[in-house]
């Protein structure tokens, strides 16, 4: 396992398969991991709880986006 793989792991899709839901599952993946990383920087002290807050509202908009660039919300009939 090179640094990359552990640092940025990635567990197989599972669900019903179609393009979008791949990429959206892989969005929500890396939302997940810097979630993360910015809870361990604030928790050790590293990073404000005002700043975590700021970079995770930034993160979960650039989620949203994609959500809605990949029209999850309204898929067509």
């Amino acid at each position: 396992m090179n640094r990359y793989d552990f640092l940025h792991c990635q567990r197989p899709y599972h669900g019903d398969f179609t393009p979008v839901n791949f990429v959206f599952n892989a969005n929500l993946q890396e939302f997940a991991t810097k979630v993360s990383y910015i809870a361990c920087l604030e928790t050790s002290g590293k990073l404000s709880p005002q700043d975590a807050f700021d970079q995770i509202k930034g993160l979960w908009k650039q989620l949203k986006a994609s959500k809605k660039g990949l029209s999850l919300e309204h898929p067509p009939d």
